[in-house]
């Protein structure tokens, strides 16, 4: 799918308010871009300078949700460093400079036998169920694909992990989108691996997904190119990285090669977010906005 042309915009601040224990809401008022955006990209957003300090480089944030009607889009993140503790200061009715949309977002694939459907005379169909997987504010790079999920009648399965209940994003989103929820933490022990895959493998036995979409901690990738491999399904991860421009300029958010650290992998900026998880690459370290 043809990715649309980034825009610098003045965006207004119409919410910004807080969300479980951890994390940060805004909504901005940002026409072109929430009328473009594609699930899965990204905004660079500049935070404005507070007290003397000047914060120099623009923090990279997933698009969570997109409202074409409106206007708007919304962007979650925890507070973690520099950039984002600045962020909280700004107020309703402020603007804030944003870059976007950005980066190769999800798709939902046609399933992978072109061969039969040909012989059939027939078109590939289209994925029509869907497994998601979301920690944290990864939650947000997998939410616009559950709007799409919604729009397109494909059934979406939505598992949402986090530390605690309380710590959990998207629940409210996934229950007006009509998709499925999995809600799993850290505090019961349903967001270990063994015990989530056990789930998901019992859930998906008599017929798996026809896509995974994933993003968050590096172990849930793992899982999901584990349950793709089982299943034969494709896999795409979005992973999360510290970025200077968002553009591809400054090759800082080059991903690692897994099968050889010293080359240069592709940018997660341009040539992500999301990746197709057959690529020997590994995931670079978060953004303000990590997972956890």
């Amino acid at each position: 799918m043809p990715r649309p042309d980034p825009v610098w915009d003045d965006a207004v601040v119409l919410v910004h308010d807080v969300v479980g224990e951890r994390y940060r809401r805004l909504v901005l008022a940002t026409d072109t871009i929430a009328t473009t955006a594609l699930a899965g990209q990204f905004l660079m957003i500049t935070v404005p300078s507070r007290g003397g300090e000047r914060i120099l480089l623009p923090r990279p944030m997933a698009i969570h949700r997109r409202h074409p009607e409106q206007g708007t889009v919304e962007v979650i993140y925890g507070v973690a460093g520099r950039g984002t503790t600045a962020l909280v200061d700004v107020a309703v009715g402020e603007s804030l400079l944003v870059t976007g949309p950005l980066g190769r977002g999800f798709e939902f694939p046609c399933p992978a036998e072109p061969d039969a459907a040909e012989a059939s005379g027939t078109e590939p169909q289209p994925a029509r169920t869907a497994l998601m997987i979301g920690r944290g504010v990864g939650v947000c790079a997998i939410m616009g694909s559950v709007e799409d999920a919604a729009a397109q009648g494909v059934v979406a399965t939505v598992v949402l992990s986090g530390r605690s209940w309380a710590n959990l994003i998207g629940l409210s989103d996934c229950a007006e989108l009509g998709a499925t929820v999995i809600p799993v933490t850290d505090d019961d022990g349903s967001s270990a691996l063994p015990a989530l895959g056990e789930l998901l493998r019992g859930l998906f036995a008599a017929t798996p997904p026809d896509v995974i979409l994933v993003c968050g901690a590096g172990v849930l990738a793992r899982l999901a190119a584990e349950l793709g491999d089982e299943w034969g399904v494709p896999v795409q991860v979005s992973l999360e990285a510290h970025m200077a421009c968002g553009l591809g300029y400054c090759h800082g958010c080059a991903a690692p090669v897994a099968t050889d650290p010293a080359v240069e992998g592709p940018l997660v900026c341009v040539d992500g977010p999301v990746f197709d998880a057959v690529l020997p690459i590994a995931a670079p370290a978060g953004g303000d906005n990590v997972a956890g």
